[in-house]
């Protein structure tokens, strides 16, 4: 039974994560620590951001639970290990995936993964800190999800 709760609580925390990392955004990226992140916004050909400086802010959570969960032998170290998978998830979703920092996964024809792309798209249009959209990075808005192309079916020829 432990197991099972152990792993409830991380993937809870994983799903409660999308929400903190779009609340983050929309409220800390983009207002009184816009001056951080508004280099992620514009583009240039450096490899590091001062943006980059962000994965602190989860990753600060992450050890003390860790830290704390280790110590007294409680859930909480269930509670970083579903923050640090998040993290990994972000990273390998927004900066492998997405912002094609390193050069892998560069083609996909899954719906799913084109609509991540194409939200992020839409929330890289706006350059300032105002009038963004599609703050978060694993659930797309619905309104994307209608806009996104569906896999056409191969036509027969005959």
């Amino acid at each position: 039974m432990d197991i099972f709760v152990n792993f409830l609580i991380v993937v809870g925390t994983f799903i409660v994560m999308e929400g903190v990392a779009w609340a983050a955004h929309k409220y800390v990226m983009h207002g009184f620590m816009w001056w951080f992140h508004e280099d992620h916004h514009v583009r240039d050909d450096h490899f590091f951001e001062k943006n980059d400086a962000f994965f602190l802010i989860f990753a600060i959570p992450s050890a003390y639970f860790f830290i704390t969960g280790t110590l007294n032998g409680d859930f909480r170290i269930w509670i970083g290990l579903g923050i640090l998978l998040y993290g990994i998830c972000y990273l390998v979703v927004h900066d492998v995936f997405i912002h094609q920092r390193f050069k892998l996964l560069r083609r996909t024809d899954n719906r799913y993964l084109k609509t991540i792309r194409k939200a992020h798209l839409l929330h890289h249009k706006h350059l300032g800190p105002e009038d963004g959209e599609c703050f978060g990075m694993l659930w797309p808005p619905f309104h994307v999800w209608m806009t996104q192309d569906k896999k056409k079916p191969a036509q027969k020829t005959q």
